[in-house]
């Protein structure tokens, strides 16, 4: 049976290329490609199902590839099919078998309908590939794909100012979460002296014996699941995300938000709890933190102005009682819950437009204001502190800013000073030092030799911090965050056992990627005399297919699993040593901010009002 958990895999995944290469104007045959693909998929589910049922519903594993191996490391797609996996699957392709009905007709003659169609299978593919992962390196893949694929639908009606600018805020979340599986994917090759799988995961005395002399590497693991988990999942303190990701077309609002998406935190706890169940410590700041996301949200959710955003509240207050049934390791109760709120959410998103339009009717018509009541159990004072707590979302979002992106802000625009050709005269000949450094690190000292890995990555994440917030020449932003890679590469050098050819893996996708991309701007600037980095300019109208291979550019530069850079991310933090924990975290910072920064660019180039039709129109009507 486990041969034939790939063809969940390759299906979706044939659909996404057929849908690609169907011309725009052929909206019935494209809605029929989505439809098939997802309800044959669920056909196959539910036989598949059924069959496993009948069987006694053993616990599949298929490892199906090794794509990189080295003497110490190896990269390997595995999948793994368990009552968590049969559950999400079956959910989410019924779900998006639902949506896809809907949305043929609901987005009938909209701009962007095979482009809706198109993520929404890409979504798919990615949602199942993480569902079936059967380890970290695997569920990996999913993740990302799921992340960009939102970023494509929040900002669907990418002429306008507000989604572009709201898809970009989850996606910086989204790569914080990314930061929480990166350093767990770090910490258990330590742990585990191996790319560990999941089906191992779940033998208490494997893990067990590991655990105990190595408590401390198993709390960070559990505390960066925790992280992955609440980013992804919209808890607290990343709550405000998700009704900023309604933007998109209520149908991807749906199922992405409403049901699927959003509850991935959830599957990642269901998925690792067997690692981290003997920690109590962990199970209570889980339940906590479920507990607090749920309190919060339901005050939130009662002073909402639109129906989406109640939605969205009321949904991250489920999922936060999710995460307290999950905590005390009631998993029945938790895959029974998250499979109510999923259709629940989805139903009350796809209906909510018929209902806020009945409303305004009966309340113009029917309108009778409603008498206070007595509140027995708070004071109005205390009352009315809740609801402007509530209705400022307990400044969720000034808090974010404050501790993560005002920082970054403040660090970047410190950097001014660095400009393209400080960066080519001063830092490239300080690069070729660090090389020749190398060349002759056996004679350095000790101490020298201990701490230039640190110095390096520390350099390669001042670039990205510059990169993140450069407002002028997007060749400075891309050149830092090519720059980056290499001073990290650098940095890892200088550890035991690293091979060249391991960092000409990791560095082939970003020299491709960024000379591609590097190539891409300067003929837009030979098309477009203006572009700058300080505002959105949506050059994708004029430019669609040259804008899409900017993207492709974006995404390898930025480490998304299309190029080797991709594997190469994981295999560079396996030759960090688990004493390094300064080193990891400059690298993972690197990686995540070279990612918003990489998406930021492209965003202000392509995305948003469009820069000629938004200075003409004023002429025009004049």
């Amino acid at each position: 049976m486990e041969n034939i958990l790939q063809f969940f895999l390759l299906l979706p995944f044939l659909g996404f290329v057929i849908s690609a290469f169907l011309p725009e104007n052929k909206e019935k045959l494209i809605s029929i490609i989505a439809f098939s693909t997802v309800f044959i998929q669920f056909l196959g589910i539910v036989l598949f199902s059924i069959i496993w049922i009948w069987n006694d519903s053993p616990d599949l594993n298929l490892r199906e590839i090794t794509v990189f191996k080295t003497a110490h490391y190896e990269f390997f797609i595995n999948f793994y099919f368990d009552r968590i996996t049969a559950v999400y699957l079956f959910v989410g392709a019924l779900l998006t078998s639902m949506i896809t009905t809907y949305s043929r007709y609901y987005l009938h003659r909209e701009k962007g309908y095979k482009r809706f169609f198109t993520t929404v299978l890409f979504f798919f593919f990615g949602y199942n590939l993480a569902i079936l992962s059967g380890n970290f390196e695997t569920l990996f893949i999913g993740w990302e794909i799921i992340g960009i694929s939102s970023f494509l639908l929040i900002a669907f009606y990418r002429e306008r100012y507000l989604p572009v600018k709201n898809a970009f805020k989850v996606f910086s979340i989204y790569r914080i979460g990314d930061v929480g599986l990166l350093l767990t994917m770090w910490a258990s090759h330590h742990l585990f002296h191996e790319n560990i799988t999941f089906m191992k995961l779940n033998n208490y005395e494997l893990v067990n014996e590991h655990l105990q002399n190595h408590s401390i590497i198993g709390v960070f693991i559990a505390l960066c699941l925790a992280c992955a988990a609440a980013a992804k999942s919209a808890q607290i303190p990343f709550s405000s995300w998700l009704p900023r990701a309604m933007e998109g077309p209520t149908p991807s609002s749906a199922i992405f938000y409403g049901s699927l998406s959003v509850h991935l935190g959830v599957f990642l706890m269901l998925r690792t709890f067997p690692f981290w169940e003997h920690q109590t410590s962990m199970r209570f700041a889980i339940g906590l933190m479920g507990l607090t996301t749920g309190i919060m949200s339901s005050l939130m959710a009662r002073v909402q102005s639109s129906v989406k955003s109640q939605i969205a509240y009321s949904s991250i207050s489920q999922i936060g009682i999710i995460f307290i049934e999950i905590a005390l390791g009631l998993e029945v109760l938790a895959l029974i819950h998250f499979s109510g709120n999923a259709f629940l959410r989805t139903y009350q998103l796809l209906v909510s437009p018929s209902v806020v339009s009945y409303l305004i009717r009966e309340q113009f018509y029917t309108f009778q204001l409603k008498s206070e009541k007595e509140n027995f159990f708070f004071p109005r004072k205390i009352r009315n502190t809740l609801y402007v707590l509530a209705l400022k979302e307990f400044n969720l979002e000034a808090f974010l800013n404050f501790v993560l992106w005002r920082p970054l802000k403040i660090i970047g625009k410190s950097l001014d000073f660095l400009n393209i050709k400080r960066v080519y005269f001063f830092f490239i000949p300080l690069f070729a030092l660090g090389v020749i450094a190398y060349q002759f690190k056996e004679i350095l000292p000790n101490e020298l030799r201990s701490v230039l890995p640190e110095i390096f990555a520390g350099v390669g994440l001042v670039f990205v911090f510059k990169s993140f917030s450069e407002r002028k020449s997007p060749f400075l932003a891309w050149i830092l965050i090519v720059m980056n890679h290499f001073w990290i590469a650098l940095a890892i050098v200088f550890n035991e056992h690293v091979t060249v050819n391991e960092i000409a893996f990791y560095l082939a996708g970003i020299i491709v990627s960024g000379a591609i991309g590097y190539l891409a701007l300067l003929k837009l600037k030979q098309m477009e005399k203006r572009i700058l980095l300080s505002q959105y300019l949506g050059h994708v109208y004029e430019h669609p297919k040259f804008a899409f291979f900017f993207l492709l550019a974006t995404l390898g530069i930025t480490g998304f699993p299309i190029t080797s850079t991709f594997i190469g991310e994981d295999l560079i933090f396996s030759h960090i040593g688990s004493n390094q924990i300064v080193l990891a975290f400059f690298v993972a910072s690197s990686f995540v901010v070279s990612g918003i920064a990489g998406i930021r660019i492209y965003a202000r180039l392509f995305l948003g009002p469009h820069v000629k039709t938004y200075h003409e129109l004023p002429y025009q009507s004049s």
